[in-house]
């Protein structure tokens, strides 16, 4: 069972937008930068940030950022126990959730992105899926995402926030996999790119949701 860290992790009413984002900080200042910038434009338009619960690269960046705008209760992490040690080392005297807000630690990586997914799901219009610059995991928890709004399991947006061109050979990929007929017109338009962060609010507000998606009963019987 997930285990929360304070009461203050409860589900706002305003927009919930999850970020999916490295713990390192990238070798350009591009990134972090980035990460500063889409927190400064959640704080402006009253979005609350759930993430990896991280405090290191960007990860850490974009929380405590949100944070020292917002306070603690705007931010949520949610971290699988076996990664604690790893990406959120504690800090003495409570300093931890003061910093980077309140974590939930769930058992298991499936059980974190559930729980992600469904405070996104609550969340008010404006709600979605981001991905900033990051490696392996970031690009999984992405086109889960993806796959997730295509099988109709959610329906909120899905953006790459596509910092100095990291994500041009994903962007290419997708064009690719339409034309080889793997991906239709319509889905490729699940994953929408932004430029900058206030184009990541913008396309969240204003994101339709693909014709070709599949409209499934996923409610548990």
């Amino acid at each position: 069972m997930a285990q929360n860290s304070s009461s203050s992790a409860d589900a706002p009413t305003g927009p919930v937008i999850a970020v999916f984002c490295g713990a390192s900080t990238g070798t350009s200042p591009a990134h972090l930068e980035a990460a500063r910038s889409l927190a400064q434009a959640m704080h402006a338009n009253n979005a609350s940030l759930v993430y990896g619960a991280g405090t290191t690269g960007i990860m850490g960046e974009i929380a405590k950022t949100l944070v020292s705008l917002s306070g603690p209760q705007a931010v949520h992490g949610v971290i699988p126990r076996s990664l604690l040690g790893k990406e959120r080392p504690e800090q003495s005297g409570g300093e931890d959730e003061k910093i980077f807000g309140p974590r939930t630690v769930t058992k298991n990586m499936h059980e974190r992105k559930a729980l992600m997914g469904q405070k996104v799901r609550d969340g008010g219009p404006g709600s979605g899926f981001v991905a900033l610059s990051g490696g392996y995991g970031t690009l999984e928890e992405l086109f889960e995402m993806i796959t997730w709004n295509q099988l109709g399991i959610h329906g909120k947006g899905v953006v790459v926030y596509n910092v100095e061109g990291y994500y041009d050979g994903l962007i290419s990929w997708v064009r690719s996999s339409v034309t080889g007929g793997f991906i239709t017109p319509g889905n490729a338009g699940i994953m929408v790119e932004a430029l900058n962060a206030e184009e990541v609010i913008t396309q969240l507000k204003e994101y339709k949701l693909s014709e070709d998606r599949l409209q499934l009963d996923w409610d548990e019987k």
